[in-house]
């Protein structure tokens, strides 16, 4: 197994880290390497908010589904998909371009969180844990004030990182779905109740539902999510 792909394979998320800081040339790597992360057309439709204030982190703390972790990370990133400097642009260059669209918001956030992901897997290598954030999505005119969030800039990804304390460093990987049931040849396969059984223990799923998609962070998200987009495509 090479390099790359150990540390793709024992990466993990770091919920408690040591009280250290991470040096200026780690955290610049770490931000070139998000930099270097494809992206559609060398277009990098997104720009990364580096929290330094220790307000802004204990804010994200409460505001992003109340981790308190959150705060004592010494590097936190918010990756924004960001269409506001190509429109900007065009319209500079004297070029009646179309408002954003839908297309253009998910083409930004994919740009965003190739570029956060290039950011993870950079810090793994490098001996610095992290865990992703999606919650950044929650509590839009929050985020959206506190970071002086014009038109076409939006939070979609978050990362905080530190050095893993060693019950982190020691702590079992979660397991992964086999891959039977995530990888297809050649077109979908829509599992069959048998295979949806085998998937996940019905009891353990209405669990998961509960926690992850009709909690009261879930409806937040989808509320922000939903006034994310209308203030990306001007409704």
């Amino acid at each position: 197994m090479n390099e790359t792909i150990r540390v793709l394979m024992q990466r993990k998320s770091v919920r408690q880290f040591e009280k250290k800081d991470i040096p200026a040339d780690v955290k610049q790597a770490i931000l070139e390497a998000a930099m270097r992360a494809p992206t559609a057309g060398n277009s990098m439709l997104y720009s990364i908010l580096d929290i330094t204030d220790q307000k802004l982190k204990d804010l994200l703390a409460e505001t992003c589904d109340h981790q308190p972790f959150i705060a004592t990370a010494p590097l936190v990133l918010v990756f924004c998909a960001d269409y506001r400097r190509w429109y900007r642009k065009f319209l500079q260059a004297g070029y009646d371009a179309p408002k954003p669209r839908l297309s253009d918001f998910i083409l930004a956030t994919n740009d965003t969180v190739i570029a956060a992901h290039a950011a993870c897997v950079a810090a793994e290598s490098l001996g610095v844990g992290s865990c992703y954030i999606g919650d950044i999505l929650e509590q839009w005119e929050t985020h959206q004030e506190v970071f002086g969030l014009p038109e076409y800039v939006a939070p979609v990804s978050m990362l905080v990182f530190g050095y893993p304390t060693q019950i982190q460093k020691d702590r079992k990987q979660t397991s992964r779905f086999p891959q039977k049931m995530i990888v297809f040849e050649n077109g979908y396969h829509d599992l069959t109740e048998e295979e949806l059984d085998e998937y996940y223990d019905n009891e353990k799923a209405i669990a998961f539902c509960k926690r992850k998609y009709t909690s009261d962070f879930a409806l937040e998200m989808e509320r922000s999510s939903k006034e994310i987009l209308k203030n990306w495509m001007g409704e």
